[in-house]
């Protein structure tokens, strides 16, 4: 498993099954905390989405924490400070850099009820999401409505006072044409 999909998955599980996975972990193997479990900030970088270029939106409070399993190291860094979780899962990390994680299975299920959630989760926001071409044609059948009882839509005023329907202004100038 690769390491972005490997952390993803850690970050949104529960601290509990993390814990669990460490646990197996510790009991087998010799751990060495080569740097505690510290707050830090990173800073977040974000695409500009017309030129495509890199900025730093702000900055963010991270938790981070580097381990040694056998003499092979690991590492994790994960929003928060949730110490203990990110302790455990710098020795997830340096079990897998050695080759002896055991619990991929674990990680799988992990991610698959993640991926439910976000599914029910995207599926309660759909419920919600306004469908703008529908209010596009309630604006039409108003605006039909409107002419049908007199109301000019290009100047709001009725017709029936005597004052032309082709009357605008102009929304640069604010001169009456």
């Amino acid at each position: 498993m690769d390491k972005k999909r490997l952390f993803k998955i850690m970050t949104h599980a529960n601290r509990e099954a993390i814990a669990d996975m460490a646990e197996k972990i510790k009991r087998k193997h010799s751990i060495v905390i080569v740097k505690e479990p510290s707050k830090t900030l990173a800073l977040i970088k974000m695409r500009e989405s017309v030129k495509s270029s890199l900025f730093y939106m702000g900055e963010v409070i991270v938790a981070e924490c580097i381990v040694e399993l056998d003499r092979v190291k690991g590492m994790a860094v994960s929003m928060g400070n949730d110490f203990e979780k990110i302790l455990n899962m710098a020795v997830i990390d340096a079990a897998c850099n050695k080759g002896v994680f055991e619990e991929e299975a674990t990680l799988l299920a992990l991610e698959k009820e993640q991926l439910i959630k976000a599914q029910k989760e995207n599926a309660m926001h759909l419920k919600t999401m306004v469908n703008f071409t529908s209010m596009d044609s309630a604006i039409s059948m108003d605006s039909a409505i409107s002419m049908d009882s007199g109301i000019s839509a290009d100047s709001g005023v009725s017709t029936d006072s005597g004052v032309s329907a082709n009357r605008r202004v102009s929304a640069e100038s604010g001169v009456t044409k």
